[in-house]
């Protein structure tokens, strides 16, 4: 009792929810400029909550990275530019629903399936911290190992009809991952001499490359396309209940996802985006006859919740164990070291009132999220109206800014037109762009893992199965390839037996009329 309404003593300071209100603007504006990262944003903030009091301080920063994730979402839909790496997963099906005159479909989804995904993690963090944090700390390198080995077969999924053509893009990725000093030995590797490469290639700069500037060239070289119709936004709310109802087993799934692969320290809300995307292509895959645009959906609600999810899920190592589930994390543990609150399992005996509130704050952040994220969008959305010849020099001016303070660097917009030609060039050829991303964002986790495990057990492949979460990871990881292999096989023995018999068919039927 005494911790309820200590909670609700520090939830009723009317200075808390200024806080909470000025830190969710900041956020959604940081967002929805490309390039500007919800870590960025909350870099940015450190400064000025080193002043606050604990729950505040903690709680701008919750706000802010939580309305930066879902603000990412917005460019991606309306332009085909990614606010956030995270976001990168579903551009492509978010945009495309924009194209066809769906943006507040794609928008909404995108909206309240972020709500959700966080009101729903904020609940496991609440009542489930401990248990999910204990599970989270027993995954060594082999663990970690085996889910980027996971992350990365996702290539085969979200690589479309071609599995050729999406190993292509996935390896490229690899390849571009391996750019920089190597992680055990710590030499530089692919520089070639650049001293801008020494760090690898900066993941914000191509993303905008391969997915802005391509867009950007493909309307300079064709009179008529994408870029060229950009329709209204439309209605964003109408019928979010029922949709919301309907692809509740896809909502359930992407926040499981989320909270899941964010208790994971360094998996991160990428990882749990592109995660939550394939998995809903591969469910989708066994439905024959499905409808497309529903699909869409689906796979951007799904994805979305598993954005913020993951959000709150990294909560839970860091304040059970200390120990950053994420890049954000890791500056609010700072901050609670800096103001009294030390993390870990004492935190619930020593400052339960403190603790319960920041848990409280993420259903107010998520909340919040509602009419804030409908007046960002209705907001963003006015450059609808603007011909596409003023809207492109803008969006190339925002891709520099992007390309530019990711590492303040020139290299970087550099960099950013580079990939902008490669990203032109195989969208020419109908190579997709995502298992390239997901191939760069996976890769240096996939090698530090792999190489950490071997110096281990001095090279010894035996030490990926002898562990019982690595070794049942491992399994499933074959398991799910064998069975890739299988249903190829079979549907191209299928194919090639359609084939014989309708060659067999003309044959047959000129003998029968010349009989006749």
């Amino acid at each position: 009792m005494v911790t309820i309404s200590s909670v609700f003593s520090l939830l009723a300071d009317g200075h808390l929810w200024l806080v909470l209100l000025a830190s969710a603007v900041f956020g959604l504006f940081m967002g929805a400029i490309p390039g500007l990262t919800a870590l960025m944003a909350t870099a940015l903030m450190v400064p000025i909550v080193m002043f606050m009091e604990p729950v505040p301080a903690i709680g701008a920063i919750i706000t802010a990275s939580a309305m930066a994730i879902f603000a990412g979402d917005i460019p991606g839909a309306l332009m085909r530019m990614p606010g956030t790496p995270a976001s990168a997963a579903y551009t492509d099906d978010a945009y495309s629903l924009t194209m066809a005159g769906k943006a507040g479909l794609s928008l909404g989804a995108g909206l309240f399936s972020s709500v959700v995904g966080g009101l729903l993690s904020a609940v496991v963090l609440a009542f489930a911290a401990p248990s999910l944090a204990e599970v989270a700390l027993h995954f060594s390198s082999v663990e970690y190992f085996w889910l980027g080995v996971l992350g990365v077969s996702c290539a085969i999924v979200i690589g479309g009809s071609s599995i050729l053509k999406g190993l292509l893009s996935l390896f490229l990725g690899l390849a571009l991952a391996m750019v920089g000093m190597d992680p055990i030995a710590g030499m530089p590797r692919f520089t070639f001499g650049v001293p801008d490469m020494l760090g690898g290639l900066s993941l914000i700069p191509v993303l905008i490359g391969l997915f802005a500037i391509s867009e950007l060239l493909r309307g300079a070289f064709f009179e008529v396309s994408t870029a060229a119709r950009r329709p209204a936004i439309g209605q964003i709310c109408s019928g979010m209940t029922r949709m919301l109802w309907n692809h509740r087993f896809g909502l359930v799934r992407g926040s499981g996802i989320g909270t899941l692969i964010g208790a994971l320290p360094g998996a991160g809300a990428d990882v749990a985006a592109w995660v939550s995307y394939a998995v809903e292509r591969r469910v989708q895959k066994g439905r024959r006859g499905g409808d497309k645009e529903f699909e869409k959906v689906e796979r951007i609600m799904s994805s979305g919740a598993a954005n913020n999810a993951a959000l709150g899920g990294a909560y839970i190592p860091a304040t059970v164990f200390g120990i950053p589930g994420d890049a954000i994390t890791a500056i609010v543990i700072s901050v609670m070291f800096l103001k009294g609150v030390n993390p870990g399992p004492t935190i619930f005996i020593n400052n339960p009132g403190v603790i319960y509130a920041i848990f409280s704050i993420f259903f107010i952040a998520n909340l919040l999220m509602i009419p804030l994220g409908l007046a960002c969008i209705r907001a963003y959305g006015a450059i609808l109206n603007v011909p596409a010849v003023f809207i492109s020099p803008v969006i190339l001016l925002f891709c520099i800014v992007g390309a530019f303070s990711a590492d303040n660097v020139m290299f970087g917009v550099v960099l950013m037109l580079v990939f902008g030609l490669v990203g032109y060039v195989m969208e020419s050829n109908e190579i997709p762009l995502a298992p390239a991303i997901l191939g760069l964002i996976l890769g240096p986790m996939l090698e530090q893992n792999f190489m950490t495990t071997m110096m281990k057990a001095n090279g010894n492949p035996v030490a990926f199965f002898d562990r019982p979460i690595g070794g049942t990871l491992g399994v499933i990881t074959l398991g799910a390839w064998a069975l890739v292999l299988l249903l190829n096989l079979a549907a191209s023995r299928s194919a090639r037996a359609k084939e014989g018999q309708e060659e067999a068919l003309p044959s047959t039927s000129p003998r029968a009329n010349g009989s006749a």
